[in-house]
């Protein structure tokens, strides 16, 4: 088997022939693979430029921000840049109606002003090895997916032990190609992060749901923190003796622009793309899971909405949970449409005509893969109600703030101790995760919630996947009385009245919370999925990861004078392409900048998302850019053709010589299917043009201790 997976290695990795634009390339294998391609498009650095673990090189300044976005250094005293929207939970935790960061922004102009952030994190890549043949050494085909991932679990543990590295260093370890290949991470990783500053969301989320995945685009997706570490430059807790990091490299900062053809680069961590399913898996993403999940976040936002634009409070508490919910909503839909606008069904059914046409000639790939693609549509067909209520249970529940907290409580009595002494330090976890949730709940809104939600729960699929509790409360009252019943009696409607519970003896605290008929509801939906929809999903979903991962090893084999490169999972990975814009549809045609003069003609005075500060109008009028502007014209923002994802977001756009000339945050709506089908024609990211981040650092904020950190180089 070992020689068989290296005969697929040596297909994928020496017969590529790279197409421009797409692909998420792991960045050690650049001088193999890519280089002379990216040269050609542009490039004027060196693979070695990019990924070196000999020197300081374009990858030490890329971190990877609380695990959910990039960041990357753009100083030499551990300064970061990323979006608006990724620090935007750390803004919010430190906002207040006397101190409101996210309607008037926050900055720091100097260390002393600074905010801790407890949670956040970010992590550097120090090295990536190839450890596959460590992992599958003890691997047969005779085993079942459960045997065989225990023993890759086992192989990896051994291998985290003996793996020699620092002690304030980590590792993981990856599967690729559907776990054909395995890459070993080392990490360090530092937990003193502070902010530093913001701009008002007026600017970082200017054009907030209308704009969001849309090009044009006039937004100042941006924010800034500051990496600490010990006194010997080393990962550490929070600290007052902290002091600012010192990196192997910071990226300089370019303010030429960029013009159309241009070679650009994103570094980052990009989360999950799906680029080599069936036919099949992606009919069911289209007709089934797509539409469920949003029409859960519909109903959700539309409830949340009413309630922030009427106070300004409840739009503090749930802005940031407004956002992470609007932005996938948002993101489905436009997949939706992409993959039918092209044809994405058909073209993998084209695709698979083709896979099939190869296996026929050639009987040894005939007996080992000919029955992949009928398997693995019927068990897509097996699966496809269960994952319909899957998706259901799981965009339902915890937009209910009162469910998080009977999860939180169900975590916890399970893990209680005998002794009530020893469950002291176990309270007091507990009564923080109650606070956190309860800082943004509004009992009002989340009753409104719950009422919908567990009407269409209850409405849109069979009795038979439903909480049988929840069916027999509903023959008596309506889902409003249940509401009223539960949001007026239940103890877990007060932070207090849980508190006060928790500080009682055990066997108190667990009857109380057993007998709340919340958490008796609670307890029955989730019981409900677990025995009737998660099992037997869990068993399916073995079958199709085996599929999965032989259908990967086919196309490798059959296709091999074909480009794969690996799915994103959160990893390193550069993507590359030129600056372009695009034709989304007949007659309409998109030009690749946009300047400040957009940014006016979408300004509405008193609009939630597209109203803007004073001062800012000000210096528009004025036409006061400084070094930033170019002809009298403020540069925003910019479109290019690289492959990018969910995780990107914060990843610096980078010219041909590396220098930083832009920030990642998004891309078009026509183009979001590129997670699952890549469409050079249409899919572009979205980038903040970095003299615009500059010019609200210095013009507007006035922070030029920030400006003065930065290397700007001029070509």
């Amino acid at each position: 088997m070992k020689k068989y997976l290296f005969q697929i290695f040596v297909l994928l990795f020496c017969s590529l022939k790279s197409i421009a634009d797409e692909g998420m390339w792991l960045p050690q294998l650049l001088q193999t693979l890519n280089e002379k391609q990216m040269k050609k498009m542009g490039m004027k650095i060196n693979a070695s430029d990019i990924y070196n673990i000999n020197k300081g090189s374009l990858k030490d300044a890329i971190v990877s921000l609380g695990g959910f976005c990039t960041a990357e250094v753009i100083s030499n005293q551990g300064l970061i840049l990323t979006n608006h929207h990724c620090g935007f939970d750390a803004v919010q935790n430190h906002s207040s109606l006397e101190h409101n960061y996210i309607r008037d922004g926050f900055w720091a102009y100097n260390k002393n002003q600074e905010l801790q952030n407890q949670g956040l994190f970010v992590s550097f890549i120090i090295s990536i090895d190839e450890v596959t043949n460590a992992i599958i050494k003890d691997i047969n085909n005779n085993m079942t997916e459960k045997e065989r991932q225990s023993v890759i679990d086992k192989n990896i543990a051994q291998i985290k032990k003996d793996y020699k590295k620092e002690t304030y260093q980590d590792i993981f370890i990856r599967p690729f190609f559907e776990g054909n290949k395995y890459f070993l991470f080392v990490t360090e990783t530092y937990k003193d992060v502070r902010l530093v500053g913001a701009p008002p969301a007026s600017i970082g989320n200017f054009g907030k749901d209308t704009d969001n995945w849309m090009w044009p685009r006039h937004t100042g997706d941006f924010s800034m923190f500051r990496i600490y570490a010990d006194k010997n430059n080393h990962p550490a807790e929070f600290s007052p003796e902290n002091i600012p990091y010192t990196p192997k490299k910071s990226l300089a900062i370019s303010l030429k622009g960029m013009k159309e053809g241009d070679f650009t680069m994103v570094f980052g961590f990009p989360g999950r793309t799906n680029e080599y399913l069936s036919a099949a898996a992606i009919k069911q993403i289209m007709m089934v899971n797509d539409p469920a999940k949003i029409k859960i976040r519909h109903e959700a936002l539309d409830i949340m909405k009413s309630f922030m634009t009427k106070d300004e409070g409840i739009k503090i508490q749930y802005a940031a949970k407004y956002a992470s919910i609007e932005n996938a909503y948002k993101k489905w839909q436009g997949e939706v449409l992409g993959l039918t606008k092209s044809n994405a069904i058909q073209k993998k059914l084209d695709y698979q005509a083709q896979f099939t046409s190869r296996l026929a000639s050639n009987p040894e790939w005939q007996s080992q893969y000919g029955k992949i693609l009928e398997e693995l549509s019927s068990t897509y067909k097996e699966i496809e109600s269960l994952t319909f209520a899957r998706d259901y249970y799981n965009e339902i529940m915890p937009k209910i703030e009162l469910f998080n907290v009977a999860a939180a409580l169900t975590s916890h009595i399970s893990n209680l101790g005998k002794d009530d002494a020893a469950n002291l330090d176990k309270n007091k976890k507990i009564n923080g995760k109650i606070d956190d949730i309860f800082n943004e709940y509004n009992a009002v809104l989340d009753q409104q919630l719950f009422e919908k939600l567990l009407t269409l729960y209850v409405n849109d699929q069979p009795k038979e996947n439903t909480s049988p509790l929840l069916q027999e409360l509903l023959t008596i009252k309506t889902i409003h009385e249940i509401a009223n019943d539960i949001y007026t009696a239940s103890v877990m409607t007060k932070a207090d009245n849980i508190k006060s519970i928790l500080a009682g003896d055990s066997k108190s605290l667990v009857d109380i919370i057993k007998n709340d008929n919340l958490f008796r509801l609670y307890t029955d939906i989730n019981e409900t999925y677990t025995n009737k929809i998660g099992n037997k999903i869990s068993s399916i979903q073995l079958n199709i990861n085996k599929l999965q991962r032989q259908y990967m090893e086919a196309q490798l084999t059959v296709f091999n004078d074909k480009v794969f490169y690996p799915d994103a999972n959160s990893t390193l990975r550069v993507t590359y392409g030129n600056v372009k814009g695009y034709q989304p549809r007949d007659g309409m045609n998109y030009d690749y900048y946009t300047y400040m003069d957009g940014v006016m003609e979408k300004y509405k005075p008193g609009d939630y998302e597209f109203d803007l500060p004073k001062k800012l109008i000000d210096l528009y009028t004025a036409k006061d850019f400084g070094r930033y502007g170019v002809d009298g014209r403020q540069p925003v923002c910019f479109i290019a053709a690289n492959h990018t994802t969910g995780g990107n977001s914060g990843s610096p756009a980078l010219d041909a010589y590396g220098n930083l000339v832009g920030l990642n945050f998004d891309r078009v709506w026509e183009g979001t299917m590129s997670d699952i089908n890549y469409d050079p024609s249409i899919c572009r990211n979205i980038m903040v043009d970095i003299r615009y981040v500059l010019f609200i650092i210095d013009k507007f904020a006035g922070a030029s201790n920030l400006i003065e950190e930065m290397k700007i180089v001029k070509k």
